[in-house]
């Protein structure tokens, strides 16, 4: 069990479905990082941007960055994270990978798919939340519009960080930022948000604001330019003002139909 978490945040722009050249430069940028990580977290959809013609992306493509999510953990000794188009049982899915240094693998099928885009026609929705224990810490990812539904983010299972990867265009980042703070704050976990940057071949615009908060809605770190981002994680934080503060014991208790 370790005491602190430290995190690399990749806010990068992404080739259009492209995943080859989506995995060269994101290896090209993770092999600048020097100091010793335990998670390096990539955006929502890193091998393609946010596509809603997954037929354009090979079936083989999702198990190819499979592996080179597991080669890469194992050479950076730190886990790798974040979403990409996957083919299975002849269905598409944006689902989140965690890929554990020692080969262990965990995956997270995005709930809440983007109706305004028609997400929902061509994607299908994952149905179980995941949280992971690493390193001494208990995260829990989601995927973009996971972001704007509280309830299926309420931590009920002591998680301590909570991570959202996103393609979020810039004419809403302002709900962005805010939700990513009150997410933090009502769950009292640490709340990380990657983004990406850059115009997609469709037109879209995406101005990153990636961002990491502490349990009380502290900003740790936020970038709006094409950059790696570095923050440290404590246990300490977060149990000195659950202990303090006890608010989650406080809260209101119903369940998930």
């Amino acid at each position: 069990m370790s005491e602190k978490l430290k995190v690399a945040l990749i806010q990068t722009p992404l080739h259009w479905e492209n995943p080859e050249a989506n995995r060269t430069m994101l290896s090209q940028k993770i092999e600048t990082i020097q100091d010793n990580l335990d998670l390096i977290v990539l955006p929502e959809m890193f091998t393609s941007g946010f596509t809603m013609s997954p037929q354009n992306i090979h079936p083989s493509e999702g198990t190819k960055t499979i592996s080179w999510m597991q080669d890469l953990a194992k050479m950076s000794n730190a886990a790798v994270m974040g979403s990409l188009v996957f083919h299975e049982n002849y269905q598409n899915y944006n689902r989140l990978i965690f890929a554990h240094p020692d080969g262990h693998m965990y995956q997270y099928d995005k709930k809440h798919t983007f109706t305004l885009a028609g997400e929902d026609k061509v994607y299908t929705a994952g149905t179980e939340r995941l949280v992971i224990d690493f390193k001494g810490f208990r995260i829990c990812p989601l995927i973009c519009y996971d972001l704007r539904f509280p309830v299926w983010a309420r931590n009920t299972e002591a998680y301590d960080v909570l991570i959202y990867v996103a393609n979020w265009p810039k004419p809403r980042i302002t709900a962005w930022d805010a939700l990513l703070k009150a997410r933090a704050i009502e769950n009292m976990s640490y709340c990380i948000g990657v983004n990406r940057i850059g115009v997609d071949d469709l037109g879209y615009e995406y101005s990153g604001h990636s961002g990491v908060y502490d349990v009380l809605g502290n900003t740790l770190a936020f970038s709006e330019k094409e950059e790696i981002l570095y923050v440290e994680l404590e246990r300490e934080h977060i149990a000195t003002y659950r202990n303090k503060l006890k608010f989650l014991e406080d809260r209101d208790n119903f369940s998930l139909k």
